[in-house]
């Protein structure tokens, strides 16, 4: 497959804070339709990668390109009307707005005047208000969440406020999404739905997910990125990443034939019980 077959590609992204590297020589692929998993101990640089590919920090060196050209912009609104939706760790839901209000502001490149110029009332266009507002309400509907929609989100469950970020996050029908450790905080009923969220998202659009629920990524990843002391030591199916002694080294510390039965490695391997 080549550059221009892919939507987003890294290549050689290097990243120093001072005398830090955080990422050095890192590359990344990512096709149309396909779940790509980055992972990595703590402290590997999955972070530091997801800020470059989501626009928030520019690399030191190397390249990122959507679909085999420079993105059109580091702000997130630039990337949003590209095709390009991300969720955050702390949700950054807006507290004093609806959850429907919450969704509409995730529909920011398909509004003429903007989506935020809508829920705030300036520059209103009805047209786009009223469109705008019937698709938020039908992405609430396909997450299950409708029944919430005038509801502030901080008087909802944790796991219902990741839904809306969820429904904010595809409102606009994106391209790409990149899911920034979407089962912290959720149940094992929780995490079960969304694995099947995340297949479903792939009919329609390419993921990039990263996350420590190792279970979820092996479950619905095509392709995954091991990540350690900013440089990539795996990459391949999650299969092949199982198998790879250097990832099961690089979570547990120890040569992955020095290790029992009932080791650590289920961290890794978890996918497989």
């Amino acid at each position: 497959m080549t550059t221009t077959e892919h939507l987003l590609t890294a290549d050689g992204v290097t990243v120093r804070f001072g005398g830090l590297t955080a990422l050095d020589d890192v590359g990344l692929q990512v096709a149309p339709g396909s779940v790509v998993g980055l992972i990595g101990p703590n402290g590997a640089g999955k972070t530091t990668l997801f800020n470059v590919l989501s626009g928030v920090l520019r690399p030191t060196a190397g390249t990122i390109t959507w679909k085999g050209a420079p993105p059109p912009g580091r702000r997130t609104h630039h990337l949003a009307r590209a095709g390009i939706a991300r969720t955050f760790q702390g949700l950054n839901l807006f507290p004093m707005m609806t959850v429907l209000d919450n969704v509409v502001a995730g529909a920011d490149r398909l509004a003429r005047g903007g989506a935020f110029s809508l829920v705030s009332g300036l520059g209103r266009h009805h047209r786009d208000e009223r469109d705008l507002r019937a698709r938020a309400l039908g992405a609430l509907e396909r997450f299950g969440i409708a029944e919430h929609a005038h509801r502030l989100p901080g008087t909802l469950p944790y796991g219902v406020q990741k839904q809306v970020a969820l429904a904010r996050a595809c409102v606009s029908d994106p391209e790409l999404l990149l899911l920034d450790e979407p089962a912290s905080g959720l149940s094992g009923a929780q995490i079960d739905a969304l694995a099947d969220q995340i297949r479903g998202f792939s009919q329609d659009m390419a993921v990039v997910l990263v996350e420590h629920h190792m279970d979820l990524v092996m479950r619905v990843c095509d392709h995954i990125v091991v990540l350690n002391f900013g440089r990539v030591i795996s990459t391949g199916t999650p299969a092949q990443v199982q198998a790879d002694p250097a990832v099961t080294q690089a979570y547990l510390g120890t040569p992955a034939d020095s290790f029992g039965g009932e080791s650590a490695a289920g961290d890794v391997n978890g996918a497989a019980r």
